[in-house]
């Protein structure tokens, strides 16, 4: 009564108590780290205006055949900041770290992969079994087959319903059987060398080189294999068959290429990776089949001539 009234106060908003706060992580960065995220933000943002994410993939794989593995990753690096779970940027970065060395940020890429797309795609598990040794790399490597059978299946079931005379061209893209019998291979090696005193590990090596040979019949990584098996095992007859089959697939490719100065994709298919052939000079001396052994040799110094251990088989 006659007392003066208060003045009313300005109710402030409250802060909603439920939602996040999203500046939380925000106001942990130092004054330098908030300016790099900031710029990165502005980066991505001018990206995506003015670079779809295909363009970006494309400046990729013309960076990637070029053999410029750093601009390589910028720009998938810049595909990937539009759009994060796009799997083939995902796959084509994976490859540019491990180009780069990057294991560690190459297998995180990969794990990434395998969490938006496990069902799909198996050159991740491809990639996952490499880097990993023993039991793991076997089950990744397993996975990547189930994929790949799964992926055959389908491609199997799509030809038939569109008969033969609808055949489309062959898609270097697509699985082909013999990337089962490569993956085979993969396993039946770390019978042979990780897991060799595992029960039942030489069974086992067999089995896997035999299931190889039944996708790719010419697979000489497969004939190689069989007969290291057999080497290891004392059937050194039957061994050395093996070797100069596997041998006789892919030297005259080799010879061609070295003679002619070649590298056409056609004729480099042919010829087994590095090491593999590095195997194939050993399994020969060993063999006894010298002047094999310094016809491989002298391919593998023509490709990298400061390799030691090559140069030392040779002069022995």
């Amino acid at each position: 009564m006659g007392g003066q009234a208060k003045g009313k106060k300005k109710n402030k908003p409250k802060r909603n108590e439920n939602c996040p706060n999203r500046d939380a992580g925000f106001a942990v960065l130092s004054p330098q780290e908030r300016v790099k995220l900031r710029m990165h933000e502005k980066a991505k943002k001018k990206t995506a205006e003015k670079y779809s994410v295909q363009q970006l993939l494309e400046k990729t794989e013309e960076c990637m055949d070029s053999f410029d593995f750093e601009m390589a990753g910028l720009f998938c690096q810049r595909a990937l900041d539009v759009e994060s779970t796009n799997l083939h940027a995902l796959d084509m970065l994976g490859h540019i770290s491990s180009e780069l060395g990057d294991t560690q940020k190459a297998k995180g890429v990969f794990l990434r992969a395998v969490e938006l797309s496990p069902d799909v795609g198996h050159s991740k598990y491809m990639y996952l079994g490499q880097i990993h040794a023993g039991q793991e790399a076997v089950d990744y490597y397993s996975r990547g087959i189930q994929v790949l059978l799964s992926a055959l299946e389908k491609q199997t079931q799509t030809t038939a319903q569109a008969g033969a005379a609808a055949q489309p061209d062959e898609d270097p893209e697509l699985p082909t059987a013999k990337d089962v019998s490569v993956a085979y291979c993969s396993i039946a090696e770390i019978y042979l060398t990780d897991l060799c005193m595992e029960e039942g590990a030489a069974d086992k090596c067999r089995e896997f080189i035999e299931r190889a040979l039944q996708y790719h019949h010419d697979n000489p990584e497969a004939l190689q294999l069989m007969a290291s098996y057999l080497f290891s095992t004392e059937r050194n007859q039957e061994g050395r068959e093996y070797l100069l089959k596997s041998v006789g697939l892919w030297l005259p490719a080799q010879k061609q290429s070295a003679a002619s100065s070649s590298t056409e994709e056609g004729v480099q298919s042919e010829i087994p990776p590095y090491e593999s052939r590095v195997t194939t000079a050993k399994l020969l001396i060993e063999s006894e089949e010298y002047e094999m052994a310094v016809d491989v040799l002298e391919g593998l110094l023509e490709e990298d001539d400061e390799v030691v251990q090559v140069s030392n088989e040779k002069n022995f």
